[in-house]
């Protein structure tokens, strides 16, 4: 099973912090609503479900891991992640895309739902597993398997708490970033800095991935 004991918390929150200044992961809707409703309250407002979304599709990840692992040798979990994770990354140098969903007027929900799908298309879970892989359940022996199979709820209570640490990070700084642009700076500068960070994220996709394998052989 993942022991809490055994994760980075330190590297978790710092990956969170990381998510949290790209703009296709929430501080751009939340200002871009903000805007649009001319109101303070709007950005703030946004920050609670973009976290709840960014947070879900961390733990999905680490609870699909933390499955798959009790069948598949954890050496083999590790490569297929780092291939998710390079994949995507090339994928997002050729084609850098971003979701749309459900337009401006959106309520908690709907934004929740939007924050869960950009954290899951922007490969923010597989990126987090490598912190925790080394903690998922052995798979290929019966008496371990049928063990893990029994704890498989503290999986998924300790990957909400890989979860929470991660998504604390993250929200911390979209919040700043949001309130900031929003107050201070505002949208002009956007067309350069959003370039600029599709390319730094699909490089960081690909060294994680790489990093995945080099570092744990």
């Amino acid at each position: 099973m993942i022991h809490p004991d055994g994760m980075s918390w330190p590297a978790l929150l710092a990956l969170g912090a990381g998510h949290g200044i790209n703009p296709g992961m929430g501080w751009l809707f939340a200002v871009a609503l903000g805007l649009q409703r001319q109101s303070r309250g709007a950005v703030w407002g946004a920050l609670g479900p973009l976290a709840a979304g960014h947070a879900l599709a961390i733990a999905a990840a680490i609870a699909a891991a933390g499955a798959i692992g009790l069948i598949v040798p954890l050496e083999v979990l590790k490569w297929l992640t780092a291939m998710f994770l390079v994949g995507l990354g090339v994928y997002r140098l050729a084609r850098s895309r971003h979701i749309s969903y459900g337009g401006m007027r959106v309520d908690a929900r709907e934004l929740a739902t939007w924050s869960f799908l950009m954290a899951s298309a922007h490969g923010a879970g597989l990126m987090v597993l490598p912190l925790v892989m080394g903690n998922l359940p052995a798979a290929g022996h019966p008496p371990h398997l049928a063990a893990a199979l029994l704890g498989f709820a503290n999986i998924e209570w300790s990957g909400l708490a890989a979860a929470l640490v991660h998504t604390a990070g993250y929200l911390l700084v979209t919040g700043a970033i949001a309130v900031i642009v929003y107050e201070r700076v505002g949208l002009r500068f956007l067309r350069t800095a959003w370039v600029n960070l599709d390319l730094i994220w699909a490089v960081a996709l690909v060294i994680t991935g790489v990093a995945t394998v080099v570092l744990s052989s």
